[in-house]
């Protein structure tokens, strides 16, 4: 058995699979997000340990596993954000969520002085307000006493697993997406940390590790506050979105992967970054071999639990809710939503916007565009991602989106394009157990894993009757956003 711990933006979860990637026992917690301030979005760090203390103390329970059958364990959780442990022993501060955007002067600051092109030139990626680099140097500008007290900066799993290993290590596709990495080095570099203005965070930054290595084992007193067994091996482990990734069996450059959970995550692996500026990022994938190609916003299915929550907390559950906004056909002339409530990447300071509503509109329409939103906005990355690849055989689609077979359809009719569905409802924790298993030699590689522990469920068509009302809608979306754009900024 093998054990995956996932600590995504909202929740925290941990799961027992055996070799062949079937769930034995889970356990999940919500976690509360603090908003101290405009834009910013934090975490207690001490309770998130506890928080996965208790989810795998209960997954492990629930498995029915005696300590010796548990053969390793490995964390991903969400990229971006910052976790600072102090050199006191204690959290130097809250963690900071991926949805945070308090840094957003400085993308555009160094997109302007041409320090974000120098950049590229090593990191091949743009830079974002939620990556670690614009965070630390907003710690540098605004809260110099934070800084000088950490010891080590971490992502969100490479936090967790030093709690539970008491080794510090920075996993490669994690540190690779964080902008303090050069992507053709696979190393840090000094030249960047000047570019930045963040010499002094160079002994801060931890030791290396690949996503199949054994980085640590675990402690007496994890052991203790988890129910694992001391000394059990934890691997690297990796990002959220190349857990998800492997665990569609996304292993060569067939199909891509569509994750909509709170961020929209679009992606595909090729043996070469793309550097002429027309995708978000470019990121080491977690088999080594391959670049992950991606295009992100936190644009996605929050929203959508965003907007139930407010408004229709009377609707329980995807059924009903697709009930409802299955019951507008697509040609039916819907506001336009403009999923925007955390931001966008393309414009941090965007806002969310229902536009067009008149006194006609329903409940059921309003729905149905919220989801139509959140899908466009997928759309405006895939299409970004489908001018660099010759074909796509599918789309494999995981998170919230991927539990609404209305929703997941129309992905496929927007995209036109096929999308299957995984068997799995724990893609991430999936995706980290199969690194626990690369790492203690169950499989040669995350190839021969994926193999073992991938299957298919449901395969959906595009509906060739949409088409036309979806490219027309599409359109409105478009020019609703490029007209509210300066709005959000003025």
């Amino acid at each position: 058995m093998y054990l995956g711990i996932d600590n995504g933006g909202t929740s925290v979860k941990a799961v027992v699979f055996d070799k062949t990637g079937r769930r034995l026992g889970s356990a999940a917690e919500e976690l509360p997000l603090f908003t101290p301030g405009n834009g910013r979005t934090e975490r207690d760090m001490e309770e998130l340990w506890r928080a996965n203390c208790r989810v795998i103390r209960r997954a492990v329970a629930e498995s029915g596993a005696s300590p010796g059958e548990i053969k390793g364990a490995a964390c991903t959780g969400h990229g971006k954000g910052l976790y600072l442990w102090g050199a006191d022993g204690a959290p130097a501060m809250n963690g900071i969520v991926s949805t945070d955007t308090r840094a957003w002067m400085y993308p555009e600051r160094w997109e302007k002085d041409g320090t974000a092109e120098k950049a590229f030139a090593k990191t091949c990626q743009r830079i974002l307000a939620c990556q670690p680099v614009s965070l630390l140097r907003w710690l540098r500008d605004n809260a110099p006493d934070v800084l000088a007290n950490v010891r080590w900066a971490f992502g969100a799993k490479d936090y967790i697993r030093f709690r539970l290993t008491g080794e510090a290590r920075a996993e490669l596709t994690d540190i690779s997406g964080s902008g303090l990495l050069n992507l053709w080095t696979k190393d840090y570099d000094a030249d960047l940390l000047r570019l930045y203005g963040l010499e002094s965070v160079r002994g801060a930054l931890p030791p290396l590790a690949r996503s199949g290595e054994v980085c640590g084992r675990v402690t007496a007193e994890a052991a203790r506050l988890c129910g694992l067994p001391e000394g059990l091996p934890v691997a690297g482990g990796m990002f959220d979105i190349d857990a998800c990734a492997i665990a569609m069996d996304i292993t060569d450059e067939e199909n891509i992967a569509v994750i909509a959970g709170t961020w929209s995550i679009n992606e595909y692996i090729s043996k070469k970054p793309v550097l002429d500026g027309s995708v978000m990022m470019n990121s080491l994938y977690c088999d080594g071999e391959y670049y992950l190609i991606e295009e992100s916003s936190p644009t996605s299915a929050g929203n959508l639990t965003w907007f139930l929550d407010k408004f229709m907390p009377d609707v329980k559950g995807y059924g009903e809710f697709d009930a409802l906004a299955g019951s507008v056909p697509p040609d039916s002339e819907n506001p336009v939503f403009l999923p925007f409530l955390f931001g966008s990447n393309y414009n941090p300071r965007a806002k969310a916007a229902l536009a067009g509503m008149d006194g006609g509109h329903t409940k059921a329409q309003i729905a149905r565009a919220v989801l139509e939103g959140v899908c466009f906005c997928h759309k405006t990355h895939v299409d970004r991602l489908l001018g660099n690849r010759a074909r796509t055989g599918a789309v494999r689609l995981a998170g919230g989106a991927a539990k609404s077979l209305l929703w997941a359809q129309m992905f496929a009719d927007i995209l036109e394009l096929p999308v299957e569905l995984i068997d799995t409802d724990e893609l991430g924790a999936l995706g980290a157990a199969m690194a626990a298993a690369v790492a203690s030699g169950e499989y040669g590689g995350f190839a021969e894993a994926a193999k073992a522990t991938v299957k298919i469920k449901r395969r959906l068509e595009p509906a060739a009757g949409t088409f036309e009302a979806y490219g027309r809608k599409y359109g409105r979306y478009r020019r609703t956003e490029e007209a509210l754009w300066d709005a959000a900024n003025a």
